[in-house]
């Protein structure tokens, strides 16, 4: 990908970039008229809005989740979409349902370990409501009935089971971000058959010196529960057309997907998770982009908006409407955000599925805006459409501090969302415009 050497968010005609094809001045009209219309200032505000108290981090299947799923759906219907909504099924989504009390005696003191930054649940515990206390051992080293067994640093944890029958749980070591807070995740490991605490580096190894020395012990729980939850994904569509068309509904049309997942990991019980970068920029993007394009795309093209859901669940909203998509034979180009908090020297692209034509759009976007991109991992739901076949690109921008309490709105940068939101704004009507772009 193209890396300019700053980016802008100005809208004035840029200069012809060698090597690529000239913009026609149709659409360099339109271009400009369209970007004008980019409010970096709505788009802090719904990140603030999504990032704020009553969402409660958004969680799938959680009341947080639901009343922002409310709120947004309100919010494409102002811009002038049909909007509907798809239920589905999520099954078995960790839920802390209490913060963790965990007391550590090293011989001398005893010290309450801070949820969140001195101790989280690991997602392969199995549930532990009540506090059990017990001696500290090294796992593999020693008696391990009726102890709380330290795991050193390079045992697995499948080892670590084979040496901890009649335990009463396993510490288990894990770094922590640059704000000191553990990383929140609701996709992984099914429970295993015993109580799993994670500790931050530095306390697991003083704990586990107390456990060499043979003269602590170790106080703790694992409240947490699996739930059966349903999910829901959000659509809007421009014009006012049947949200799942078919491909003969779509003849002659080109359609144009832009997609964000909505959901975040959740609060836990008194610690606030406001997901702000993960994603409420992405959705404030995706929101900006289709009102814009709304109103600059030609007849012939089908604006949609998938506002998606359980994708820290495992991309799973993605997967549901990407099935419904090619069950209906509807192939969209679709863009999808997922982070634009604030951009560290380029944006990340990431593309899948027959995208040739969509990333020629977007390198020219790229140096249209003044971005700059870079080929990148964009983990998200993108590569749940690209499975399906779909041309798909995935587009990322900072995310420092995200699953956890530092990920918080006044972090977000309103000139990296006016970026990103500008760089999908041109892609999306340079892909559908000029056809020359696609040959760059």
């Amino acid at each position: 990908m193209t890396s300019p050497a700053h980016p802008t968010n100005t809208t004035a005609a840029r200069p012809h970039v060698p090597g690529t094809a000239p913009l026609a001045e149709a659409t360099r009209q339109r271009l400009g008229a369209a970007l004008a219309l980019v409010s970096g200032e709505r788009m802090t505000a719904t990140v603030a809005a999504l990032a704020s108290d009553p969402f409660a981090g958004r969680r799938v299947g959680g009341a947080g989740g639901a009343a922002a799923r409310v709120w947004l759906a309100q919010r494409l219907e102002e811009a002038g979409a049909t909007v509907s909504f798809e239920p589905f099924a999520v099954p078995f989504v960790p839920e802390m349902y209490t913060p963790p009390t965990v007391r550590w005696h090293d011989g001398t003191t005893v010290r309450h370990l801070a949820f969140g930054r001195d101790v989280a649940v690991h997602l392969a515990s199995a549930e532990l409501p009540l506090v059990r206390q017990g001696e500290l051992a090294v796992a593999g080293a020693g008696d391990p009935v009726g102890r709380w067994l330290v795991v050193p640093a390079g045992m697995t944890l499948f080892d670590a089971y084979g040496h901890a029958h009649g335990a009463l749980g396993l510490l288990i070591g894990r770094g922590v971000d640059a704000d000191g807070w553990h990383y929140t995740m609701l996709a992984g490991p099914n429970p295993g058959p015993l109580p799993i605490l994670t500790l931050d580096t530095a306390t697991h190894h003083a704990v586990h010196g107390t456990a060499q020395a043979g003269t602590g012990w170790l106080a703790g729980n694992t409240p947490i529960r699996r739930l059966d939850v349903t999910a829901t994904n959000l659509h809007g569509t421009w014009p006012a057309t049947a949200p799942h068309v078919t491909a003969t509904d779509t003849e002659g049309e080109m359609q144009l997907l832009l997609t964000a997942h909505y959901d975040g990991v959740g609060d836990h019980p008194g610690l606030r998770q406001p997901a702000a970068a993960d994603n409420g920029s992405g959705v404030a993007v995706v929101l900006e982009a289709a009102r814009v394009l709304a109103e600059h795309l030609p007849a012939n093209v089908h604006l949609s908006v998938a506002l998606l859901d359980g994708e820290e669940a495992g991309a799973l909203g993605s997967a549901h409407h990407a099935a419904q998509l090619r069950h209906a034979g509807v192939q969209p180009l679709v863009i999808n955000v997922d982070g634009a908090g604030h951009l560290n020297q380029a944006a990340a692209v990431e593309a899948g599925g027959p995208a040739h034509g969509l990333l020629a759009a977007l390198d020219q976007a790229g140096r249209y805006t003044g971005l700059p991109l870079v080929a990148g991992p964009v983990a998200s739901d993108n590569r749940r459409y690209a499975a399906a076949g779909l041309a798909a690109v995935g587009i990322g921008a900072g995310m420092a501090g995200y699953h956890s309490p530092a990920d918080t709105a006044d972090r977000v940068e309103t000139a990296t969302l006016t970026a990103v939101a500008q760089l999908v704004v041109t892609t999306g009507l340079l892909v559908t415009t000029d056809s020359a772009t696609l040959s760059s």
